[in-house]
């Protein structure tokens, strides 16, 4: 028989798992199973941990019942007593403590079971019980291993600490962190309230392409690859936007997708290259409709993720319940610097006006870039209440709406909480002739080498020329929104497998 063990034992390297110590035996025990029953194909779970927690709460200490139940998992911790072994089973709901007796299973069973390593994943049938102390378990009557763990866990007391290697290795992350597994689960049920509240709605669930001829939808650099049958240089999306609003010119007049999203850009706590957006589009509403009905289903999300609309975000309170401030974000700049915003005031002025703050100009930028500039530099990282940060400028917005009380706006929003975006949203341009305006200015500012500036997309054009009635539309970012219902401050938390560099 193995020593007892309580808890892992330190992490093996990567490599030979013969010329490791740590790893040869394992390696001899999968080889022995292998050349002889081998592992099963199946295994009939009837219950999880959670349920056994959950209906037998009540059991008083030591109490065993005649009810039968088989679990299966993987064995995390086991500590030897004598003729008793308790051991941990992790499932996906939980752990449950499994009552293993040499009387119950007789001497070879037990040996068995004493042989098994921490990781291995296993099958075990019995009776409930609850033990002297009321800890709820399984006193089983049998077992099967269902598959060999030939690497052995990190140690339980530390872990995977470091977040790059537990974003490299999310399988032993999830394994062995319990806070990786709820965030990994609430992620999920995150998205599963999204959809909910769309198709409430009325909303249709959608699919779109992600390879394009062009990359257009949004101000952002593309991935570029190549497309051997057609030979044409193709691109990753960018945003889905552009699709979704030909189809509600095709008269889908309520639709979403929740999709992935690929932008060449940096990588920090808050960007990485491949994303998750929700973006939605309705005909006849306008950005007042989209922002009641993004704060409904973010405090939705909320309640879903942690039973209520008041969080914890980094050490401070959040309340995600609506109504949110609405605040424009030239009277944002304005408060900041001390001095009102005009587009009427000289550009030389409004240059001078950013240097004094800190802001690097760009000479082929106009008011509303440098507007939009100082707020990045000024107002973003302070706004730590729900916010919708209304009315941009035409200029960093030419897929929005012009403002129907004045020409140098566009009826757009960004939804900030605890200093980031989380979404963004319009009221829709549909003039055909105003968009090809809007993108001819971007084609010059992309010819002036603004590498984000978005190219003329005819197709997408001559879409709107068959009529695009008045819409609302909206982009979310998902692993934000995660991050901020889960506490999180680095978008890696959140990605199951996030984008990172080939290790050496």
């Amino acid at each position: 028989m193995t020593a007892p063990t309580e808890g892992h034992e330190a992490p093996a390297e990567d490599g030979d798992l013969a010329a490791n110590p740590l790893t040869a035996l394992r390696l001899a025990k999968h080889e022995a199973i292998v050349a002889g029953p081998g592992y099963p194909y199946r295994y009939h779970r009837t219950a999880y941990a959670a349920d056994l927690h959950d209906r037998y709460q009540a059991l008083g200490p030591g109490t065993e019942t005649t009810d039968r139940v088989a679990v299966a998992g993987r064995l995390m911790a086991q500590r030897r007593m004598g003729k008793l072994v308790f051991a941990v089973l992790q499932d996906p709901t939980g752990r449950i403590q499994l009552f293993v007796d040499q009387r119950t299973l007789g001497d070879a069973a037990f040996g068995a079971f004493d042989d098994l390593d921490i990781g291995d994943w296993l099958g075990a049938g019995g009776v409930v019980l609850t033990t002297k102390k009321g800890e709820i378990s399984v006193r089983i009557d049998s077992f099967e291993l269902l598959a060999k763990a030939l690497r052995p866990l990190p140690d339980k007391w530390h872990g995977l600490q470091d977040l790059e290697t537990r974003s490299r290795r999310r399988y032993v992350d999830l394994m062995v962190n319990e806070d990786a597994r709820r965030i990994a689960l609430t992620r999920a049920k995150v998205v599963a309230e999204l959809r909910r509240q769309f198709e409430a709605r009325g909303y249709v669930e959608v699919e779109t392409p992600v390879l394009l001829s062009q990359a257009t939808g949004a101000l952002a650099r593309p991935f570029r690859t190549h497309h051997k049958a057609l030979d044409q240089d193709m691109y990753l999306r960018i945003a889905t936007e552009l699709y979704l609003k030909r189809l509600v010119v095709g008269g889908l007049e309520k639709v979403f997708e929740v999709g992935r999203i690929f932008r060449n850009e940096g990588v920090d706590a808050t960007h990485n290259p491949e994303f998750t957006m929700l973006e939605s589009y309705e005909a006849f509403a306008d950005y007042h409709d989209i922002m009641d009905m993004v704060e409904e289903m973010v405090a939705a999300c909320a309640t879903v993720a942690v039973g209520s609309t008041e969080i914890a975000y980094q050490g401070r309170s959040l309340d995600l319940a609506p109504p949110y401030r609405r605040e424009r974000m030239v009277d944002l700049v304005a408060a900041a610097v001390g001095e009102s915003i005009d587009f009427d005031r000289p550009i030389g002025e409004m240059r001078q006006l950013a240097e004094r703050h800190g802001v690097a100009i760009d000479p082929i930028w106009g008011h509303g870039k440098i507007i939009d500039q100082l707020f990045e530099k000024l107002v973003a990282d302070d706004i730590w209440e729900p916010t919708y940060v209304t009315d941009h400028p035409k200029e960093v917005s030419p897929l929005a709406r012009q403002h129907r009380d004045d020409p140098n706006l566009t009826e757009r929003f960004e939804l900030f909480i605890a200093g980031a975006e989380y979404g963004n949203a319009f009221s829709e341009l549909n003039d055909p002739l105003d968009q090809r305006s809007r993108f001819e200015q971007q084609a010059r500012a992309r010819a002036e080498g603004d590498e984000e500036a978005h190219p003329i997309d005819e197709d997408y054009l001559l879409a709107l020329e068959y009529g695009l009635p008045p819409t609302g539309g909206l982009g979310i970012g998902v692993d934000r929104l995660v991050m901020l219902l889960t506490d999180q401050h680095h978008i890696r938390e959140v990605i199951l497998f996030p984008t990172l560099r080939p290790e050496s």
